[in-house]
């Protein structure tokens, strides 16, 4: 009786990964014309539009809740109750211009959503500029530090600066971007920028 629970239960731990997988292989890519900076993407109704039909197929359903500073994204499998989740921080304290401090986080959670659960669901919503073009050479820093080195990175107080200068329209954003050309931008620093 033992063996037959164990069988059963490795069976069960097996099906959300199944729907999964089903999903993903009938899942087209997502691409619609919607312009970010340099960059194009699909919005959150268009991915709806096409994955809510195949998740019912597969038995799969999601969830995104906000926690705190953060966005939990809950794929689930109705029929086993099995689930996946992953937790995406949301950047504080970031000032964008032309928009009070409820639109910019309006603005950060729904991007988030829509990059937590294109990952989670390993679908593509986004072109993938990563490939086009020739790669450039790294370039390398100027003075004691050149042993070709990577760029430094920036604080996150002196990048807040930056981007409240832009808000207030202290100096352009084509010229933040300019200066930040020399440092190395975390990925919530370059969430913001796309936010700019």
């Amino acid at each position: 009786m033992a063996n037959q629970t164990t069988k059963k239960q490795k069976e069960v731990a097996k099906s959300i990964h199944r729907s999964l997988a089903a999903f993903q292989q009938e899942c087209p890519v997502i691409h619609k014309a919607t312009k970010g900076y340099g960059y194009s993407y699909s919005d959150l109704p268009t991915i709806f539009a096409v994955i809510n039909p195949l998740l019912k197929k597969h038995d799969l359903g999601f969830t995104q809740l906000i926690e705190g500073n953060t966005i939990k994204t809950i794929l689930f499998h109705i029929e086993t109750e099995q689930n996946f989740i992953s937790e995406t921080a949301i950047p504080q304290d970031v000032s964008l211009k032309g928009m009070n401090q409820f639109q910019v986080l309006g603005s950060a959670v729904t991007y988030l959503r829509r990059y937590a659960l294109s990952s989670m669901l390993g679908i593509v919503t986004d072109k993938d500029t990563d490939a086009s073009g020739e790669q450039l050479p790294k370039k390398v820093s100027v003075g004691l530090n050149n042993y070709g080195k990577d760029k430094p990175s920036i604080s996150n107080n002196r990048f807040e600066k930056g981007v409240e200068k832009v808000a207030n329209d202290e100096i352009t954003k084509e010229a933040l971007l300019k200066m930040l050309e020399s440092f190395e931008l975390s990925n919530v620093q370059k969430s913001a920028l796309k936010l700019l």
